[in-house]
């Protein structure tokens, strides 16, 4: 489908190229600028993946200059969509807010300047060298001016709100869409607070007054459309440490390096209009204006734990008109202030000085990204102030009340300029009849709206006790075990994706630390591939809390027998001992199990402190009756890559015309887990729906290099961190299944295949299908782990084993760079690969080991292929060379999956696979013990 998508967009598209195509006599020049458009509505991380592909398929077809439109409203993700293309291609991205003119009014049509940015495009797709203006939003004015390089701009990307207006679309080869995020939320949230009185039409006119005239239109003529349903997500949450400011003075010197950047903001809170008196803050909408800009978050949406202060990414730019028309609808400034703040860039971090001009106080605060990071810098830094987790609105409330309904708004002590009241008085949209509308969750709205009521997230419910078990409280002591026994958590209502979940998650581990005595033990369940480890992870880095994994008790003699998916392959005894300890605050003993060998390497010690409080517990059968019973949250994960396989599934077997459900796919690939752990997974207090795609998710992505040139084992020791540096050796089998009909003009091509990865005993799904851009290959950084009865149930699908690779891997890595040394079995020599989530310090690590000019961008399965006699082929292209050992192969994975039994095969490859020559590279392993996959 995704080919289909990318071909239509590249045939139907193409300025410059369809220039150059024989035009008959009677078409128009119009006729090859302007691109008709494509009924195509995905998701932002669909619409990423196939931006990216259409922009190489349009690229590699016509010459010149490729260029991009992303337009859309404020607050869709237009530009955070543009600058992780950019990351990928590498291209020019042009922000059309820098062509404004000296109004104040950033999202009025008439402040841009075209005619400069026409110019602009024109000049690069002739090959010239061009000039781009600079604005500065404090001085209200153009600055200065940008070079760019029409030799360095491949591709270049239109940025802005107007991307797709009528003067720009006729030099634009690829038009995209954006709509939604939290632009939507916004509309979702006045309607909410509004309620029905008023129709989607009247609340878009007052809120985004230019929306339906000039914006919208344009969004129709896209060739990609991208409904973007990211909310504010604490996956990329900032961590703050504040105080106050006892000495400004001693510590100015600080602040008065030259990178020391100053900012005066203005800070309103707008009250809902059918709020009561009650300082309800959460519903609440933030308005901070920032010169001439205005930026918008929904309620106070935070986390506080211990002393840190935990913010999501939550706010979006709007213009003056926005807050206007929120005054218009019957909002009320109930709180305003000034906020100067000078700061400065520690590392990843950011320290500033904030000065709060209605409490007359100064304020030190410490920001960054990772909370042990946050942490460990201030203790580096010495401060030893006292820690406030109150926001400054909080303090202003608690000092000067909550104002009264019929009150002005408390504001700032210092006076307003003229200029500042003019941007804060925005003017009114004409009031006319409210259009009613009783039944508005049954009007099918266009895709550029807000969704329709029915649809819309509910607002997020609140943690609460069951309410059979509240008697309980008069009689039985706090803090005691039959207290913590008797006070059992209600389940949630629905189900929720992930950043609501992980929202959720957090503030069920604060009501229960509120109400009920230390510790708080969670568990997290589900499925292989669901995300449940990548949650608890990111809940304990929210909460700083240790994570255990139930991996760490496999019993030894279950797991040499392939029973990983086996509730007894676990020591339940000892995990309940742990347990135990842990609720009595007692000190324990947690195994440490090395899955390459198979067996207990070590048991470490762990006790659960009050300042901590919690921990979790996640698996496969975290939520089983005979551990949840012990557990006071139960979370359940479902979706992720395991929804993946199952969908990859269906995909293929209806290219080979066989249609299957969901349900029949299920039963014969993931056979455990409708049998042994989807019947638990129903009892949980929270259920999250995990809609991440690893093929798709530009989060995911892992950019590697790499070359077959020989590199010494010296130099690569120079590039890591000797600090940081650990090593290991991998010895894996990857077995490439296919369905038979599957197009392939008798090639095997790795886009068709399922890949299975043998590996320390284990099976698992390698996720491949990457972007290769330039020397770089973007691939997903995802592999989760499946049992033998899924391999088995791929082959009983129909699924046969077309290619093997053999190989032995030496790894080195240091945390931030991973180089892996890979000895193929039927390669002369070995490959080198260097991976990263940075791109540059990928491209560096592999400019510093001189490999600049080797690199190879081919998959494993091609290079082997292609030192096979072409004639040793198949006709359903199989390698003679290769059949033998796969049915061998191929029997084995069957006769185990029947027994639980027989391992001796497949651990006998994996030794012929490490028969492979080290001369070259030393093996530094000694004193490491590292899991990498």
């Amino acid at each position: 489908m995704d080919d289909e998508v990318v071909q239509r967009v590249f045939q139907e598209g193409g300025r410059d190229y369809f220039q150059q195509q024989p035009s008959t006599s009677t078409s128009t020049s119009s006729s090859s600028s302007i691109l008709q458009s494509l009924p195509l509505h995905v998701s932002f991380d669909h619409g990423y993946y196939l931006l990216v592909k259409s922009i190489q398929e349009l690229r590699e077809k016509k010459e010149g200059l490729v260029t991009v439109g992303i337009g859309g409203p404020s607050g869709s993700g237009k530009t955070s969509l543009a600058e992780k293309v950019a990351s990928v291609i590498g291209c020019t991205v042009i922000p059309m807010e820098n062509y404004r003119g000296g109004t104040d009014e950033g999202t009025d049509l008439d402040s841009i300047d075209f005619d400069a940015l026409i110019r602009n495009l024109e000049d690069l797709t002739e090959g010239k060298d061009t000039k781009i203006p600079v604005f500065d939003f404090h001085q209200k004015k153009r600055v200065g001016s940008k070079a760019i390089k029409s030799a360095m701009s491949g591709v270049v990307i239109v940025d802005g709100t107007y991307a797709l207006h009528a003067k720009l679309r006729s030099l634009l080869d690829i038009r995209v869409a954006v709509v939604g995020g939290v632009h939507f939320s916004l509309l979702s949230k006045v309607r909410y607070d509004i309620g029905d009185s008023c129709s989607l039409d009247y609340l878009i006119d007052s809120i985004f007054p230019l929306f339906r005239k000039h914006i919208e239109p344009d969004l129709h003529h896209a060739q990609i459309r991208i409904n973007n349903s990211f909310v504010s997500s604490f996956r990329e949450a900032i961590y703050k440490l504040k105080c106050r400011s006892e000495s400004p003075d001693g510590q100015s010197t600080f602040f008065l390096k030259d990178e020391a950047q100053t900012d005066n903001f203005i800070e309103m809170y707008l009250r809902p209009p059918s709020a009561n008196e009650e300082a309800r803050i959460n519903d609440w909408i933030k308005v901070r204006q920032s010169g001439i800009r205005y930026y918008l978050s929904l309620g106070d949406q935070r986390i506080v734990d211990k002393n840190f202060i935990i913010r999501p990414k939550a706010e979006f730019e709007v213009g003056r008109m926005t807050l206007g028309g929120l005054l218009a609808l019957g909002y009320n400034v109930v709180v305003s202030y000034k906020r100067a703040s000078t700061s400065v860039n520690i590392g990843s971090l950011s320290l500033s000085l904030e000065t709060i001009d209605t409490l007359g106080e100064t304020f030190l605060v410490l920001r960054g990204t990772d909370r042990k990071t946050v942490g460990a810098e201030a203790l580096r830094m010495g401060i030893t102030g006292q820690w406030l987790t109150k926001s400054y609105l909080e303090m202003i409330l608690e000092r000067k009340g909550v104002p009264r309904l019929n009150t002005p708004p408390l504001v700032s002590a210092t006076s307003v300029s003229h200029n500042q009241e003019k941007d804060i008085a925005a003017p009114k949209p004409i009031r006319t009849t409210p259009n009613l509308v009783y039944q508005l969750e049954d009007l099918a709205q266009p895709w550029t709206r807000s969704p329709t009521k029915s649809k819309m997230e509910p607002v997020l419910p609140t943690w609460h006790f069951a309410s059979s078990d509240r008697s309980h409280g008069g009689s039985v002591a706090t803090g005691s075990s039959a207290f913590r026994d008797t006070m059992k958590l209600a389940p949630m209502p629905d189900s929720y994706d992930l950043d609501r979940g992980l929202l959720l998650a957090v503030q069920g581990i604060q009501f229960l630390l509120e109400n009920k005595s230390v510790p708080v033990i969670v568990g997290i369940g589900g499925p292989s591939g669901s995300g449940k480890t990548s949650l608890a992870h990111k809940m304990a880095n929210i909460v700083g809390c240790e994570v255990v994994s139930l991996e760490s008790y496999f019993r030894p003699e279950q797991v040499k027998d392939f029973k990983y998916d086996d509730f007894n392959s676990l020591d339940l005894p000892l995990l309940s001992k742990n347990i135990g300890d842990i609720k009595h605050g007692r000190k324990t003993k947690i195994p440490v199990f090395n899955l390459e060998t198979g067996s207990r390497s070590c048991f470490k010690e762990l006790e659960i402190s009050e300042d901590c409080g919690v921990i979790i517990f996640e698996g496969v059968y975290a939520l089983h009756p005979e551990i949840r019973k012990s557990l006071d949250l139960w979370i359940a994960v479902v979706g992720g890559v395991h929804s993946h396989l199952i969908s990859r599934v269906q995909r293929d077997k209806s290219r080979v015309g066989c249609f299957m459900s969901q349900n029949e796919i299920m039963m014969t690939v993931f056979p455990i887990f409708q049998q042994h752990i989807e019947l638990h997974l129903v009892h949980a207090h929270l259920k999250i729906r995990n809609d991440f795609d690893p093929v798709l998710s530009p989060e995911s992505s892992l950019f590697v290099l790499k070359s077959n040139k020989q590199v010494a084992y010296q130099d690569i020791l120079n590039i890591l961190d000797s600090v940081k540096f650990c090593s290991s050796v991998q010895n894996f089998i990857d077995i490439y299944l296919r369905l038979p009909g599957t197009p392939a003009n008798g090639h095997i091509a790795e886009s068709d295949c399922v890949r299975v990865r043998i590996c320390e005993g284990r099976f698992a799904l390698l996720i491949r299908e990457p972007i290769r851009e330039g020397n770089f290959i973007i691939q997903p950084k995802v592999d989760f782990d499946i049992s033998i009865s899924t391999v088995s149930g791929l082959l009983n699908l129909g699924y046969q084993a077309v290619a093997y690779i053999e190989a032995s891997a030496l790894i080195y890595q240091d945390g931030k760079i991973l180089i892996e040394v890979d000895h193929l079995q039927d390669a002369p020599s070995p490959y080198l690969q260097i991976k990263g989530v940075n791109k540059e310090a990928v491209a560096a690590a592999g400019s510093a080991l001189k490999l600049d000019g080797s690199y190879t961008t081919k998959s494993y399965l091609q290079i082997i292929l292609e030192r096979l006699p072409l004639v040793e082929r198949s006709y359903s292209g199989i390698h003679t060379h290769q059949a033998a050992r796969l049915q061998e192969l191929v029997e084995s994975i069957q006769s185990q999956n029947q027994s639980y039994h027989g391992n001796l095969h497949i651990h006998g490859y994996l030794e012929s696979a490490s028969q492979q020559r080290f001369d070259f590279y030393e093996i530094a392993s000694e004193g490491y013990d590292l899991k990498i996959r």
